[in-house]
């Protein structure tokens, strides 16, 4: 959907020293630094829907600079296993929207929000997990039922995008239906869930349900380790969650100093997620961060089709296989078309190695370097 900027406004002031920071309640807005303490570079947009008439607040925190902001509480690092369903279904979670922004641009096929969401601190997750969210409303297939659960891949770090480990951050797709007939979108076709967060103002109610998931979850065990992560539009999601705990916030128990290499396709360039975010880490962790990007409608591969991520993976494909064998991890989240010209594309290059890719998948999977979660 198109919408259209009625306002916007910036704010960035100094804010208390890193001593009276430690005697002082982190607040949601406030972004601390190592070295100096500020407010973040608060964007607030006023969006309006050309076809929905609903002004939607917009709240997005700036990528830091190389100075590692402070989280809190640390507590957050005590636990040895990754929460898991601590509300389910029956008995979801209460939280409440703090902020939806589109975060695509006009020529995207498409809208793309982030949404914010409030858990007081009481639904902690980790990095890869994911959350469900049941949409308000009944279930048409089960009357006096509620809407079934969706699930939607975490897109922030365990302290959210406040630092606090009160918020959660969800990178939603609006699923819009459109009549292969008359080309008019029919809305009682559309996504239910996709179009309630997409249209949540800032202190609506969500129920929540989860974590869940293990498969996405981040190995610290290795600093020095290569992650290698490929994803396709929203599938972008658990990956900024790595990478702001990698190279935007200062953990105590975790000081990444490997490598961090990220593929990311989408249609065009008004469709790149979180692009001045990534754009940021490439230009502060030149050594410890690649970042290449596969646009569909606009980049072309070898052989003059359209570019999508296995064209990348496979431009990169001698350095991909020597960093496997050496151990790296690597990453896929997307649509679950995305696997099978992923899967043709390593195969291919495995057998042009005079290598055997069933043996190659079957190693990988079994040192637990291979992760995919698509829907």
């Amino acid at each position: 959907m198109a919408h259209s900027a009625i306002s916007q406004v910036s704010v960035a002031a100094p804010l208390q020293t890193e001593s009276s920071f430690r005697r002082s309640t982190i607040k949601a807005t406030n972004v601390t630094f190592t070295d100096k303490t500020w407010i973040s570079m608060l964007h607030v947009n006023l969006q309006a829907s050309r076809s929905r008439s609903q002004q939607i607040v917009c709240m997005s925190v700036k990528p830091a600079s190389k100075d590692k902001v402070l989280v809190s509480p640390l507590s957050l690092e005590d636990a040895k296993e990754p929460p898991l369903n601590i509300y389910k279904p029956r008995e979801p979670y209460t939280a409440k929207i703090v902020s939806v922004e589109r975060i695509v641009g006009p020529k995207a096929p498409g809208e793309t929000c982030h949404i914010v969401i409030d858990h007081c601190g009481n639904l902690p997750y980790w990095e890869g997990q994911s959350y469900g969210v049941i949409p308000p409303g009944e279930n048409p297939k089960k009357p006096g039922s509620p809407h079934n659960v969706r699930l939607y891949s975490i897109a922030s770090t365990r302290y959210g995008d406040s630092f606090d480990g009160k918020t959660a951050s969800l990178c939603v797709r609006r699923a819009v239906y459109y009549d292969p007939e008359t080309g008019k979108e029919d809305p009682s076709k559309n996504g239910v869930c996709s179009n309630f967060l997409c249209d949540s103002k800032p202190g609506d109610k969500v129920q929540i349900t989860g974590p869940s998931g293990k498969i996405m979850l981040l190995p610290e065990d290795n600093p020095k380790a290569t992650h290698i992560m490929i994803g396709t539009g929203t599938g972008v999601a658990p990956f900024r969650g790595y990478l702001r705990r990698m190279f935007m916030e200062s953990v105590p128990t975790f000081k990444f100093n490997g490598l961090a290499w990220l593929f990311l396709g989408v249609a065009n360039r008004d469709s790149l997620l979180y692009d001045e975010e990534f754009t940021s880490y490439l230009h502060e962790y030149p050594d410890n961060f690649r970042y290449d990007r596969a646009l569909s409608r606009e980049h072309k591969n070898k052989k003059g089709g359209k570019m999508y991520v296995q064209d990348k993976i496979e431009e990169y494909s001698d350095e991909i296989f020597k960093l496997l064998d050496e151990g790296a991890h690597i990453y896929f989240c997307g649509l679950k078309g995305m696997m099978p010209g992923i899967q043709d594309t390593l195969k291919r290059v495995a057998e042009e190695r005079g290598e055997s890719w069933e043996q190659k998948l079957s190693k990988l999977k079994k040192n637990k370097q291979w992760h995919v979660e698509v829907y």
